[in-house]
């Protein structure tokens, strides 16, 4: 992932001899701060030249910091500063904005910031506030989450979703609005028949098909053929399917993607499981690459949540049903055909770790046409789920902490043959009761990654202006 860049402009007080007499001390809280966001090795700082303390600082340095590619701007306070200075820097400088207040007792500078705050609020400005030692992992952690969730905001604009064939098996979960997504969020999306994956499927070059079938033959833990729904040729026609999608999302400048799939390819192609997995891994059978984020399903929400949550951690994204509630473990079982990317398998970016944990199953009668499932039992370790979902034509966010568990695997093996063997499973430990959950949770797609990223997700909604729980 491409470090984020965040613009940081420090405020003075607006009298040049009291400006002269702190200028020390905002330049070295002002050093202090970005020190410590570039230590994250996540960050690229970006110091304003000046403090600001005229107008024409605030105008200028807001340009600037707008000409280098900012994504976020931390208003940095140490020091009582004039209030109108924030509002002239916000008119230039690139949003989302944190007020940021640092320790300091022997000025005034949580006192320039909520003057500061008060008149962003007055002249409708949106912003985050915090306060602290950025030297004080906390402190850090706390404004590391509002540079994430900005700088995923600003990776949003501009994007293009692939909409791959319609709505699915009437489900209108699966189906946005485009003129709100470009309102919210800056994205647009481009509509491709589910035919052009069957058409460039055909052109897919022989050698590469061949290299990635001797590569998953070898790497693969198990692949089970049964000489119907899953053969050798059948494999090879997934390969085709994920080359094809692969290439149109490269030609069609698609960042992210969903295909519908059900039921004109899984009744008479090929079933598309293989294709979204691979998209979502960290590699594939030409090396490391960039996770394309694609939901199965076509489904556009839980696609964009995805986007959202990879734009947040850099890391792949899991997709997923809410498929069953085991009352034994205390856990759901996340389980959906498709999306489950190789990389949970064994949390690692290394398929010689993950793929040997991975097989292949046969299709069963959801699929006629077959084609490989690739299964695995998902690595535990904690993680964050979430779903943007709609009421009444407007957006909600959920927010849902919890661990995926770590079962001995017969244990594993037993609950997954319970529900859908052949599909890949995470059995996921929520802080929330299933009665809770079910009584509020707007899909049946569910989408996380590895880590604690509540914070962040809050952070997003609140920019937006998008109401959000936290089930916990």
């Amino acid at each position: 992932m491409e470090k984020r860049r965040v613009g940081i402009l420090t405020f003075s007080d607006g009298r040049e001899s009291v400006h002269r007499e702190v200028e020390p001390i905002n330049l070295e809280f002002q050093r202090r701060l970005a020190q410590a966001l570039r230590d994250t090795g996540e960050v690229e700082p970006v110091e304003g030249r000046e403090i600001v303390w005229t107008a024409e600082i605030a105008r200028n340095e807001g340009k600037r910091l707008a000409d280098l590619g900012c994504e976020a701007t931390i208003f940095n306070f140490a020091v009582w500063s004039f209030p109108h200075l924030a509002v002239i820097a916000a008119k230039f400088a690139p949003g989302p904005f944190l007020l940021f207040s640092n320790i300091n007792p022997k000025y005034p500078g949580m006192v320039g910031m909520l003057a500061s705050a008060g008149a962003l609020d007055q002249v409708g400005v949106p912003h985050g506030r915090l306060f602290g030692d950025i030297r004080d992992g906390g402190v850090l952690r706390k404004v590391l989450a509002f540079v994430r969730a900005a700088s995923a905001i600003n990776r949003l604009r501009g994007e293009t979703f692939g909409l791959f064939g319609g709505r699915p098996m009437g489900m209108y979960t699966a189906v946005a609005n485009t003129d709100q997504w470009m309102r919210l969020f800056g994205i647009d999306v481009e509509h491709i028949d589910q035919s052009e994956i069957i058409r460039r499927a055909g052109l897919a070059p022989a050698d590469e098909v061949e290299h990635a079938f001797a590569w998953l033959t070898e790497k693969v833990g198990k692949i089970r053929y049964d000489g119907k729904q899953l053969t050798p040729e059948k494999l090879k026609l997934q390969i085709k399917s994920y080359i094809a999608v692969r290439e149109m999302a490269r030609d069609l400048n698609l960042d992210f993607l969903g295909i519908k799939a059900q039921p004109e390819l899984t009744d008479h192609f090929v079933t598309m499981d293989l294709t979204e997995a691979f998209l979502n891994d960290p590699y594939d059978w030409n090396g490391e690459k960039e996770p394309t984020v694609a939901a199965t399903e076509a489904d556009m929400d839980g696609a964009l949540t995805m986007e959202i949550l990879k734009h947040l951690s850099g890391e792949p994204v899991l997709f997923a049903d809410l498929r069953h509630y085991d009352g034994e473990l205390g856990a759901f079982d996340l389980c959906n055909s498709g999306n489950h990317a190789t990389y949970y398998a064994g949390r690692s970016r290394d398929p010689d770790v993950n793929l040997p944990k991975v097989e292949f199953y046969p299709q069963g009668f959801y699929f006629p046409a077959g084609g490989a499932a690739v299964r695995h039992i998902a690595a535990p370790g904690e993680v964050t789920l979430a779903r943007l979902a709609r009421r009444d034509g407007r957006y909600w966010l959920a927010i849902i902490p919890g661990e995926f568990l770590d079962l001995p695997p017969e244990v594993a093996e037993e609950k997954a043959a319970a529900t859908q063997v052949e599909w890949p499973h995470a059995f996921a430990r929520l802080r929330v009761g299933p009665d809770e959950l079910l009584a509020e949770y707007d899909s049946n797609h569910i989408h996380g990654v590895y880590g604690d990223y509540v914070p962040e997700l809050v952070w997003f909604a609140k920019l937006l202006g998008i109401p959000y729980r936290v089930f916990s």
